[in-house]
């Protein structure tokens, strides 16, 4: 799959307005692999600093806007369990109470898992309570939100057709979002398609189809903006993926009803075993990203000699 690398990801996972799954971040989610230690990301526009702890997961994030201004967000777990997460937001070098929040979670696992989370700004007020409840099999069914302006209650259907599954969330009753993934043959083998439907008070609005190959690669997204008039989904945007003979991205065309671009990646690799890329150029645009990756130490076992 491709994974796109973009600057301040967290701060617009905290901004986003309604109710998400609880989201666990590995290395292996922003396009790296072994054991990587950190990773700062540095662009024409800025910069973002991944720290890991040895098990992979994300404990730390530096988001870093100006000289002056920046986010950290830390990530705190036992067993795998996130259990807390803290994000500190700092302007003019100074820490802003009343924008930093901490989020708490409390988890039970009897009879079924219910996840409690507590979200409270640094300066003490309480800002928002979910509650996510799971079958046995530990599918997510119900999110409740609780705030100042009330409860709201997210139910998360999952239902099969054929070779077919569609997730849906309805907020208060009300259609949000589905996705619906199904697999079909391609010229490459078995593909698999997820189509993903937003809704603004029931009504289709937007959709997004992706096709990904055998190997979870990306290979094309299609955007499409409903017509109410129509009442279809009309297409509005295509993206094409193209990857070398290592599986690393080269080439995304883009097409729309009255034009056609082309952008092609190239990389450039450190020394380590696994050969993350520390270097993205992409033409004709000639923007880059550069990525700074420490890695912790690999123990040597040495055999015992008899």
């Amino acid at each position: 799959m491709v994974k796109n690398y973009f600057l301040f990801f967290f701060t617009s996972i905290m901004l986003n307005g309604w109710s998400q799954e609880i989201q666990v971040f590995k290395v292996e989610d922003f396009d790296l692999r072994g054991n990587v230690k950190s990773c700062l990301v540095i662009t024409d526009y800025g910069k973002e600093l991944f720290e890991f702890n040895e098990e992979g997961f994300l404990n730390k994030t530096i988001t870093q806007y100006n000289d002056t201004d920046q986010d950290i967000t830390y990530y705190k777990y036992v067993d795998g369990e996130l259990i807390e997460k803290r994000m500190e937001s700092y302007k003019n070098n100074m820490l802003d109470e009343a924008t930093s929040m901490a989020n708490f979670y409390t988890i039970d696992t009897l009879p079924q898992r219910k996840v409690l989370e507590k979200i409270i700004s640094y300066d003490k007020e309480f800002l928002e309570q979910q509650e996510y409840d799971y079958d046995e099999q530990g599918k997510l069914l119900k999110i409740t939100t609780s705030n100042a302006e009330g409860v709201d209650e997210t139910q998360i259907e999952y239902v099969p057709y054929k070779d077919e599954f569609t997730k849906s969330y309805f907020i208060n009753g009300i259609m949000e979002k589905s996705i619906r993934a199904s697999e079909r043959k391609g010229s490459t083998g078995t593909q698999k398609v997820v189509l993903t439907k937003e809704y603004i008070d029931g009504e289709p609005n937007t959709a997004t189809e992706e096709v990904f190959n055998s190997e979870g690669k990306l290979l094309s997204s299609e955007q499409y903006i409903h017509n109410a008039q129509k009442k279809e989904f009309v297409s509005e945007k295509k993206m094409l993926y193209t990857y070398d003979a290592d599986g690393m991205l080269s080439k995304v065309v883009t097409k729309t009803a009255t034009s056609q671009a082309v952008k092609e990646y190239i990389f450039q690799f450190d020394n380590s075993k696994e050969k993350n890329w520390v270097k993205q150029i992409i033409t004709p645009d000639n923007t880059y990203t550069t990525r700074k990756i420490t890695y912790y130490p690999v123990e040597e076992v040495k055999e015992e000699t008899n």
